[in-house]
């Protein structure tokens, strides 16, 4: 299959990646076609539609050797699951699907026309292999259970330090909350000793979590290797 494009967003490493779509709907990130793929009739009507999905590649596990089970997070990581029972990255074919808003349709000197979209649980630069209208009356199924998935768990109490929030951009603090708040830490790791990493928007965070509060410990801006 060929990419058709790339998604840019603040979501820089895998760790704090949100697990699913959805989940963060103030995260905004942009698909930016390859050349081959910038006709503007490629998108004609796209801008009626209010969600679309993704088809796209987890490239950051492309290569990798799959298992016929794999250990969901959800479960502790200590529970065995079949692969297609799961949305594990560890896939024959690491290809997933994702459900985003589309927020509008622009057009960036250079780059074509572009897609704004929110809500996305790929990491940046992740490749698009295709894109398809989320349909109301077909895709939307209210009777669905969700197997061996509990719903999600409560959202964690986030503290930033005043000293802290004002090292990174005003519009990226509340993006960053919501982030921290579905705590990114594996499922099976509760250590409240432990202060766990993380890159969101070129910045490296730091944090601990007791109970059910999280606290930002660091706050510090990544240097590119050129400076």
């Amino acid at each position: 299959m060929k990419i058709i494009a790339r998604i840019y967003n603040d979501y820089t490493s895998k760790f704090g990646v949100p697990r699913q779509s959805g989940l963060v709907e103030n995260e905004h990130s942009v698909i930016v076609f390859e050349p081959e793929y910038r006709n503007p009739e490629a998108l004609r009507g796209i801008e009626k539609f209010s969600y679309l999905w993704l088809i796209w590649e987890f490239s950051e596990f492309s290569g990798a050797e799959w298992s016929p089970t794999v250990r969901p997070p959800r479960l502790g990581g200590n529970k065995r699951m079949g692969v297609f029972a799961t949305r594990s990255p560890h896939r024959p074919n690491p290809v997933g699907l994702t459900a985003v808003r589309l927020q509008k349709v622009s057009e960036i000197k250079g780059q074509g026309n572009v897609l704004y979209v929110s809500g996305a649980d790929l990491m940046n630069g992740t490749p698009i292999y295709d894109i398809k209208p989320y349909l109301l009356y077909a895709d939307c199924k209210p009777d669905a259970n969700n197997g061996f998935v509990s719903g999600e768990s409560a959202l964690l109490d986030v503290e930033i330090p005043d000293e802290l929030k004002k090292k990174i951009p005003p519009k990226k603090i509340e993006t960053l909350v919501n982030v921290l708040a579905q705590d990114p830490r594996p499922r099976y790791i509760d250590d409240e000793e432990r202060e766990f990493g993380m890159s969101f928007a070129r910045f490296d965070v730091k944090f601990r979590v007791s109970g059910n509060k999280l606290t930002v410990t660091e706050i510090e801006k990544i240097r590119d290797g050129s400076q």
